[in-house]
């Protein structure tokens, strides 16, 4: 009898133990050998937590399943400073386990380098990206061409239009034959490339380049180069939710409605980088910069010219690197300054100041576009503004005017702007070091001066003379037998 109960315990432990797989099927084995209730109570709650342990983590499972949704808003040229942005966002949105990554996207396009960056970052994703063309008149034109296709998704609002990438010069003018074909060749080879990753439709987009198609969002959709036509936002997110993709880690299912959608906007140092690509501000930085650090040259010690002037060329490079620049103009706006300096040292309106004139006007028109080859796609080029060039020339040209006539020629006053030492100087005498006509060099005060007398009287070297007013650097005399005479 008692074996036969036993026989039956063990078959019926033997059963139990087919049932070990499951947290519930353990607790019954470690219940059969152990038959004290403390030992049951263990088991009991071994499995209760067992159970628990496997809800958390199917919770949390599907908790990172929710959908998490990044926007950035591109509404500007195709730059350094946009493809920066975008990249940075992008990269964020990798690490912030982001589900669905959106461009919104209005720009007239810009600089094909640029943008070849945005393209290369975006076919190496390994999240889902949508571009979306809104609003309704937004445009991805020239270079927004091929930041659209290259997207998983591409979808246009209504009344929206994409294409027109023919490749042209930095300032817009059509390039020559020969240099047309081979640039527009590696511009079509390029989006070709793009058409065929994203299963696109390479005939029409090809097209924008070598033909300088534009489509309107509905032919868009009926070329095979847009996806998806949604007016509005959330609506579009609806839409994407449940497609699948292929990223560069591999098939990947969109999960985009119904979760957490939050825009990122331009960090303040981006916003600041906005503002100083641009080349007008970058000339205007140049020549105010350049300007006080020569006053501070001109008058040591007083620090202020010589510190903002350094801010305002620090920022002015910041922007330079910012843009396509050229070195030749940034050289020749340098040798402006230079002459300048000279002028000053060796004053009269001579060969120094009018050759910083024109080296500043050449300087501004080269100092941005690109010069050296065509990369830019048909956009608004990078030129400084003929309207800065002639105010920035003339206004220049009037100041220098204004203080050979004011301050050298008629007197003028200059205790404004001196130190006690200059000061000291006004009314000393000394002798001529060459002929002043009007400008040349005297010896005051133990020194040798740049100096300067009115027009019309000739200083002999040798002569004596007496200061009658100092410039920084530039002393104004007489002679001083004139004076004596009085």
């Amino acid at each position: 009898m008692s074996h036969g109960l036993q026989i039956r315990g063990f078959d019926s432990c033997a059963g139990r133990r087919a049932e070990a797989e499951t947290a519930v099927g353990l607790a019954a084995v470690i219940n059969c050998r152990n038959s004290p209730l403390v030992l049951r109570l263990i088991g009991f709650l071994t499995a209760i937590a067992a159970i628990a342990l496997l809800g958390w983590e199917s919770t949390g499972a599907a908790s990172g399943t929710e959908p998490r949704v990044s926007v950035i808003r591109i509404d500007g040229t195709i730059d350094p400073p946009t493809a920066g942005h975008i990249g940075r966002t992008l990269d964020q949105a990798h690490s912030d386990g982001t589900t669905l990554f959106v461009i919104q996207l209005d720009t007239p396009g810009r600089l094909l380098e640029s943008t070849r960056e945005i393209v290369e970052r975006m076919l190496e994703s390994e999240i889902p990206i949508a571009v979306y063309v809104s609003p309704a008149g937004a445009r991805a034109a020239s270079a927004g061409t091929f930041v659209l296709a290259a997207a998983h998704v591409a979808v246009m609002a209504p009344g929206t239009s994409v294409g027109a990438a023919a490749p042209v010069g930095s300032g817009g003018a059509d390039l020559p034959a020969t240099l047309s074909r081979k640039v527009s060749e590696g511009t079509q080879a390029f989006i070709r490339s793009i058409a065929q990753v994203r299963n696109r439709n390479a005939e029409a987009l090809e097209a924008t380049v070598s033909k300088a198609l534009a489509y309107s969002a509905q032919e868009a959709l009926a070329a095979g180069i847009a996806d998806l036509l949604v007016p509005e936002m959330n609506e579009m997110l609806e839409q994407l939710h449940g497609r699948t993709v292929e990223t560069a880690a591999g098939p990947v299912v969109i999960s985009s409605a119904g979760g957490d959608v939050s825009r990122v906007d331009r960090t303040l140092f981006e916003r600041a980088l906005d503002i100083l690509a641009n080349p007008n501000v970058v000339l205007a930085l140049f020549l105010l910069g350049g300007i006080a650090v020569l006053v501070e040259i001109s008058a040591p010690g007083m620090l202020g010219p010589g510190i903002a002037g350094t801010i305002a060329l620090a920022l002015a490079f910041v922007g330079f690197f910012s843009l396509p620049g050229s070195w030749g103009g940034l050289l020749l706006i340098a040798l402006a300054l230079g002459l300048f300096y000279a002028e000053a040292s060796a004053p009269g309106f001579s060969l120094f100041g009018a050759g910083g004139l024109v080296a500043l006007v050449l300087g501004s028109v080269f100092l941005f576009g690109n010069t050296s080859g065509p990369s830019d796609l048909p956009e608004p080029s990078y030129m400084v503004s003929p309207i800065m060039i002639a105010a920035a020339t003339a206004l220049t040209a009037a100041t220098w005017v204004l203080f050979i006539r004011f301050v050298r020629v008629e007197g003028g006053t200059s205790s404004g702007f001196q130190t006690e030492d200059q000061a000291s100087l006004e009314g000393a005498w000394g002798v001529a070091l060459s002929d002043l006509e009007p400008s040349g060099r005297v010896r005051v005060a133990s020194k040798e001066w740049a100096a300067s007398t009115d027009p019309g009287v000739s200083i002999r070297k040798g002569d004596e003379v007496r200061v009658t007013g100092v410039y920084g650097q530039v002393l104004k005399v007489e002679r001083l037998l004139q004076k004596r005479r009085r």
